[in-house]
């Protein structure tokens, strides 16, 4: 059996993983479980999977799921904060680490799984937005294997595999255009924390939701395929498509466009880098082509999601520009989820950070972590 450990598994991508996992008995093995301060889910998984750890990064939230498991599972080792995460993702007796905590505190474990050269299947982009060259040179220093695991450059991925990468055109990441695709800018001022996080087609968490439904999300994974498939800005473009039924094309010099195609469900590329070179099954119902009977699409509108600009810039910029931008967006999504901040003013908050701290070299993580922690302290400031 392969070990896991799951970076993440009370949040949807973790949840999913656990589900594709469920499928295939004795073919994995569930080292460790990890979460932020869910101790009722991580509890009730420890309960299903008997992990060997399980990690929550708030301590006071270990110290009530220690408590818990004394009785019922005393042989699971309960550990906390981010030196326990970075822990189980280097464990030796792990070869596969589901990286799926959103968001930068998702960073310092997916890098310390990179260096123990595991087989790092990526649902945090925002390892890459924040840390790009640092991380690849990780992976690679350490012979890793680095599988994407967001639907977008999962498709990509199995559209480039035994493909002559130098005849690449340009890729076309899909995006469904989120919950606001064709309304005005006037509608766009009134939106509520559960409107943006009503996704039409993909279950998300809210976060990612919000991400969505700005497209800023879009924007994080522009600058991750950049850093993904070794390409530059310009032929890295995005597609509105409403039906999410492809999720990424590539484009080659002969003018042929390679696309993967399948309903929108998260076990499809969990399946696929799972059991990567091989597949497997993963539960996802098929994709009835006659149902779907029409295949739509548009242009990405930049004026009304100014938030895809911005990362086109940032990238363009290098450095960590692209990690203020990230710092900057946390902290404007979350005003936004606690009513602090209107959906509007999200891309004004970015903009305004971005504009205020200068990107440098991020030659160093001392560097990134120092601009990133800049970028959320003037954006926080900016909120007041």
């Amino acid at each position: 059996m392969s070990g896991i450990t799951i970076l993440g598994s009370t949040g949807s991508i973790g949840v999913n993983t656990l589900d594709v996992i469920r499928q295939h008995p004795g073919r994995y093995e569930v080292v460790a479980l990890t979460a932020h301060t869910s101790v009722d889910k991580l509890y009730e998984q420890c309960l299903e999977w008997h992990p060997r750890y399980a990690v929550l990064r708030d301590e006071s939230a270990a110290e009530q799921l220690q408590n818990r498991l004394a009785s019922s599972l005393p042989d699971i080792e309960v550990l906390a904060g981010e030196a326990g995460l970075e822990k189980v993702a280097a464990l030796p007796e792990v070869s596969i680490v589901m990286a799926a905590i959103v968001g930068a505190a998702g960073l310092l474990s997916t890098l310390a799984a990179a260096q123990a050269g595991k087989k790092v299947l990526l649902a945090n982009k925002e390892a890459l937005v924040m840390s790009g060259q640092l991380f690849m040179d990780a992976i690679s220093r350490n012979q890793a294997t680095l599988l994407p695991i967001d639907s977008e450059h999962n498709a990509i991925f199995q559209c480039l595999f035994n493909q002559d990468k130098n005849a690449v055109e340009r890729i076309l990441l899909t995006a469904s255009g989120g919950p606001f695709r064709t309304w005005s800018p006037e509608q766009l001022a009134d939106v509520t924390p559960a409107q943006a996080c009503a996704h039409p087609n993909w279950e998300m968490g809210q976060k990612i939701s919000v991400d969505s439904a700005t497209m800023m999300n879009k924007g994080l994974e522009v600058i991750e395929a950049h850093w993904l498939f070794n390409l530059p800005t310009e032929q890295i473009e995005v597609l509105i498509h409403p039906q999410s039924v492809i999720h990424s094309l590539v484009e080659y010099a002969d003018g042929s466009l390679l696309a993967q195609l399948g309903n929108p469900d998260m076990r499809t590329p969990i399946a696929y880098g799972l059991a990567w070179p091989q597949r497997m099954a993963s539960g996802v119902a098929r994709l009835d082509l006659t149902r779907v009977a029409k295949l739509n699409f548009e242009a990405a509108d930049f004026s009304r999601f100014p938030c895809l600009q911005l990362a086109y810039e940032a990238l363009i910029a290098g450095g960590t520009t692209t990690t203020i931008l990230n710092a900057a967006n946390e902290v404007a999504v979350d005003a936004f989820l606690n009513q602090k901040l209107a959906f509007t003013q999200i891309a004004a908050i970015i903009e305004q950070t971005l504009g205020h701290i200068s990107g440098r070299p991020a030659q160093t993580l001392e560097v990134i972590l120092e601009d990133d922690q800049q970028a959320r302290e003037f954006a926080t400031a900016k909120l007041t």
